[in-house]
C-alpha cells in the first residue's frame, strides 16, 4: 500500500540505557551465562527465523536451539523459557516501528502512518501478531512507543485518559488486522473467489427474510483488506479527536 505520509525518520535514540523489566533476567548465574558463546540478540534473530519458516506453533526452546546449533539447555543461560523468548521477540519486532519525531499539527497522520507502519511489521513476521495477543511486551522497544506516542497526544492537547487508553485499542485493532493478514497469507484458496462466492450466497437469500442483508450484500464483501484496515483507523482516530473536543468543551 502506497504511504500517504513523508517519509520520516526515527528521532535521536536516548543517550542513557533503558533499564530492562527484572523478569527478563534469566535465573542462572550471570558468571556461569558468560561462559558461553550464545547472546541474546542471536537467540531472538533464530526465534524469528523458524516464526518465519513454521509459525508460531513450531517455536520451541528446543527448534531454536536447533537452528542455532547449539543444545537447548544452552538457551536457558540467556532467556528463562519460551514466554520469556516471546516478549523478547515482540520487543525486537516494535523496535523496527519508526518514531517520527512527534508534530502536534498532523498528530492523526501520524499516527495513521505508525498504525500502518506496525501492521506492516507484523506481516514481515509469520505468526508474531498472534503471539502479541494477550500478552503486554513490557520492554525497551515497546517503552519508546509508549512514551511517543504519550508525548505526541500530550503536545496535541488530548485529554490524559483517552490518549492513555487509546494507545492500547490501537494496538488491539492493529494485530486483529495483521493476524487475519497471517491466516489470509496461509490459505490456498483465492481470496477474491472467495468474496465472489460469499456475494453470490448472501443473493440467493430471501429478501422478505433478509431484507437488509440481501440489500447490503455487494457492500458487505466490497473492500481489500487494506481498505478494511483503513476505514477502521479512521473511525477510531475520530472517535478519538470527538472525545477529546468533547472534554474540552467541559
Amino acid at each position: 500500500m502506497q504511504r500517504t505520509d513523508s517519509p520520516e525518520t526515527p528521532g535521536p535514540p536516548n543517550r542513557e540505557p533503558i533499564p530492562e523489566p527484572p523478569w527478563w533476567s534469566s535465573p542462572r548465574d550471570a558468571a556461569e551465562r558468560s561462559r558461553t558463546p550464545l547472546t541474546r540478540d542471536a537467540i531472538v534473530e533464530a526465534a524469528l527465523a523458524v516464526l518465519g519458516r513454521e509459525g508460531l506453533d513450531a517455536l520451541s526452546m528446543r527448534q531454536v536451539a536447533a537452528e542455532l546449533g547449539v543444545g537447548a539447555a544452552s538457551l536457558y543461560w540467556h532467556v528463562s523459557g519460551k514466554e520469556h523468548l516471546l516478549t523478547l521477540v515482540l520487543d525486537r519486532v516494535i523496535g523496527e516501528i519508526p518514531r517520527p519525531e512527534p508534530d502536534p499539527t498532523r498528530w492523526q497522520e501520524q499516527i495513521r502512518q505508525f498504525a500502518r507502519d506496525t501492521r506492516t511489521a507484523f506481516q514481515r513476521y509469520r505468526g508474531v501478531a498472534r503471539a502479541s495477543m494477550g500478552r503486554v511486551p513490557v520492554g525497551p522497544n515497546f517503552l519508546l512507543v509508549v512514551e511517543w506516542q504519550l508525548s505526541l497526544f500530550e503536545q496535541a492537547g488530548l485529554p490524559k485518559r483517552p490518549a492513555a487508553w487509546f494507545g492500547d485499542l490501537l494496538a488491539l485493532y492493529v494485530a486483529a488486522h495483521a493476524l487475519e493478514d497471517d491466516v489470509r497469507a496461509g490459505e490456498t484458496d483465492d481470496p477474491g473467489e472467495i468474496a465472489a462466492m460469499l456475494e453470490s450466497y448472501f443473493a440467493t437469500l430471501p429478501p422478505e427474510r433478509f431484507p437488509a442483508l440481501t440489500a447490503s450484500a455487494p457492500n458487505l464483501m466490497a473492500g481489500s483488506p487494506d481498505d478494511r484496515f483503513e476505514f477502521g483507523l479512521e473511525l477510531i482516530l475520530r472517535g478519538l479527536e470527538a472525545m477529546a473536543e468533547r472534554e474540552r468543551a467541559t
